[in-house]
C-alpha cells in the first residue's frame, strides 16, 4: 500500500508540473509574436545604417586623426567579448549556445596569443565566470528592464565606448542569438568596435551607384563621427531584440517538450500504479480465499 501511495503522490506531482509547463508555453507563444515583430522591424534600419556608415567610411578613408571607432587603437592585443543573454532560464539551450559560441571565440583568440576580457549583459551569461573567473571586465545589470527600449542598448553602448576610450580593450565582439524562426535560433558573433574593414569594403560595391548623386551636409567626416557611436548602439539594440525573440521561441519549444515528456511519464506511472494496485487486490483475494478454505 505504501508503494501505491508513493506512486499516486508522484503522479499528482507530475500533473502539477505539466500544468505549469503548459502555461509557460502559452505565455511564451504570446510573447513570441510581439518579440518577433520587433526583431524583424529592427533589421532594415540596422542594416541600412551600417551600409550608409560603411559608404561614408569608404569615402572618407581611414586617415590620420580618424575616429578610433573606425581606425581602432592601432593594435588588437586586448579583445573584449560582450555576451548578451537573458535574465531567466527555462529556455532550452538558448543561453548555453550563446555562451558556448563566446567561449569558443575566446579560446581561439587566446590560442593566437591575444588577451581576452568579458563584458556580461544578462544574468545567464555569468556562467562564463566558471571558465574565466579573472577575466570579467564588467557585469552590466539588466534585470531592471521590463520592456526593452533603445535607451537600454544606449546605456550599454555608452559604457563600452567609454571603456574603449580609456584603453581598456582594443577590439569588441558582440555575441547574441539571431532569430530565424520559433524552431531555429543561431548563436552569432559580430565585431562592433572598431568597425571591421570587411564591412566597409563590402558596402563600397553596393553604394557606388548612389555615391555619384549623393551629397552630404555638413560633411562626410562630421556625419561619420555621429554615426559611428550610434551604429554601436543600434547593433547592440538589434542584438537585444533578436535575443528577446530567440528566448521566447526557445522557451516555447522547451516547455512544449517538457509538457509532452510529462504526459509520457504520467502514462507510464499510471500503468505502473494500476499494475501495482491489481497485484495488491489479487494478493488480498488470495489471502481471503485461503483463510476461507482453512475454516472449512
Amino acid at each position: 500500500m505504501a508503494s501505491l501511495k508513493a506512486l499516486k503522490i508522484r503522479i499528482g506531482s507530475v500533473k502539477s508540473t505539466q500544468k505549469i509547463t503548459k502555461a509557460m508555453k502559452m505565455v511564451a507563444a504570446a510573447k513570441l509574436r510581439r518579440a518577433q515583430d520587433a526583431a524583424v522591424a529592427g533589421r532594415p534600419y540596422a542594416e541600412r545604417l551600417e551600409a550608409v556608415m560603411a559608404s561614408l567610411a569608404g569615402r572618407v578613408g581611414i586617415a590620420p586623426g580618424a575616429s578610433p571607432l573606425l581606425a581602432g587603437t592601432g593594435k588588437d592585443q586586448v579583445h573584449l567579448i560582450v555576451i548578451a543573454t537573458s535574465e531567466r532560464g527555462l529556455a532550452g539551450a538558448f543561453n548555453t549556445n550563446i555562451v558556448r559560441a563566446a567561449r569558443r571565440k575566446a579560446e581561439e583568440l587566446i590560442a593566437a596569443g591575444k588577451t581576452v576580457k568579458f563584458y556580461v549583459a544578462g544574468k545567464k551569461g555569468r556562467v562564463i565566470k566558471r571558465f574565466f573567473p579573472n577575466d570579467i571586465l564588467a557585469d552590466h545589470e539588466m534585470s531592471q528592464i521590463k520592456k526593452l527600449a533603445f535607451s537600454d542598448a544606449q546605456e550599454v553602448s555608452d559604457d563600452l565606448i567609454k571603456r574603449f576610450g580609456e584603453g581598456q580593450f582594443d577590439v569588441a565582439h558582440l555575441f547574441y542569438s539571431k532569430f530565424v524562426s520559433a524552431l531555429v535560433q543561431i548563436p552569432t558573433g559580430i565585431q562592433i568596435i572598431p568597425v571591421p574593414l570587411s564591412t566597409v569594403a563590402g558596402a563600397e560595391g553596393k553604394s557606388n551607384a548612389a555615391e555619384a548623386v549623393t551629397e552630404y551636409e555638413p560633411s562626410e567626416e562630421a556625419i561619420l563621427a555621429d554615426l559611428l557611436p550610434r551604429n554601436v548602439a543600434i547593433q547592440i539594440f538589434r542584438a537585444l531584440l533578436e535575443n528577446a525573440a530567440s528566448e521566447q521561441g526557445s522557451r516555447m519549444n522547451a516547455m512544449d517538450n517538457a509538457t509532452r515528456n510529462a504526459g509520457d511519464m504520467i502514462t507510464r506511472l499510471s500503468i505502473q500504479y494500476n499494475r501495482t494496485r491489481q497485484a495488491a487486490i489479487t494478493t488480498e483475494l488470495v489471502e481471503i480465499i485461503s483463510g476461507a478454505e482453512a475454516l472449512k
